[in-house]
């Protein structure tokens, strides 16, 4: 998965820079898919770049735009992917097609229910709705949508006078048949004794929960992570190629921020 889910970047200045840039690396550590029993590491590198405009914002790998002057509601536009996994090299998948790297994208409507500047403190709920695509890098393919409401709590200043920020979100997630056939799928060319063919239908596709620590310091911004994606109850449960109902990624990245904007904007965040 290409996109860090970490924490918000957070920060208590009342003003910043318009934009910045810069760049980054990151560590995960993520299964081949969720429900396998088969983990990889992954060094990633990134690019860093931050709009902080009046009406469209680029900002947390989001790009945003205000629907109302309140700002308590946004339509934000985001994307999120995952790397080709060799089926050779997964024993579940072993005599089947390789997965393609998967990418998603699409829109979300964001709705924040609290927000303290004094408490340093922000909740809200997002609506994401993602076309998901795979791609071989010839050729794109459109796999089925995915529809993962979030609730997110950020907490600046976690523990007081250290600058670190909290973030954690959960919720669960709904995808069409397209989606879960193409990860869930045994056809029966590709069925064996131990893997018998099978054939996935579209709806709940399990929870999520993230949580993540990071810091700003000086030029730099330090971010760590850890997800769970729980799988009992989703529509491809009873698939052969699910081997864990309980799927963990983890990582941490650190970002060098090398140019900023002289111009200074209020930031409306608490942090």
């Amino acid at each position: 998965m290409l996109v860090l889910p970490a924490a918000t970047q957070m920060a208590a200045a009342a003003e910043k820079p318009l934009w910045e840039l810069g760049i980054g690396g990151g560590f995960l550590l993520m299964p081949d898919y969720r429900g396998s029993d088969k983990t990889r590491a992954y060094l990633l590198p990134f690019p860093y770049a931050v709009y902080r405009g009046g009406i469209f914002r680029l900002e947390d790998k989001r790009i945003s735009a205000r629907l109302f002057a309140t700002d308590r509601v946004t339509l934000d536009a985001s994307g999120y992917g995952a790397v080709p996994v060799r089926s050779g090299d997964n024993d579940a998948r072993a005599g089947m097609p390789d997965l393609d790297a998967t990418f998603e994208f699409g829109p979300a409507i964001r709705i924040k229910l609290l927000d303290s500047k004094e408490n340093k403190y922000r909740l809200n709920v997002a609506l994401p709705v993602r076309a998901v695509f795979s791609t071989d890098f010839s050729s794109v393919r459109y796999e089925g949508f995915v529809f993962s409401p979030r609730l997110n709590f950020e907490k600046g200043d976690v523990i007081p006078g250290t600058g670190v920020y909290f973030g954690v979100s959960a919720g669960p997630m709904i995808a069409n048949r397209g989606y879960h056939e193409y990860f869930y799928t045994v056809e029966p060319v590709y069925a064996t004794v131990s893997r018998p063919a099978y054939a996935p239908g579209g709806g709940y596709s399990g929870s999520t929960m993230t949580v993540g620590l990071g810091k700003k310091y000086k030029q730099f911004i330090f971010n760590t992570f850890v997800s769970a994606d729980y799988l009992k109850g989703a529509a491809f449960e009873d698939s052969p190629l699910v081997k864990r109902k309980t799927s963990w990624m983890g990582g941490f990245s650190i970002t060098w921020v090398f140019l900023k904007s002289k111009n200074m904007v209020k930031d409306e965040s608490p942090y």
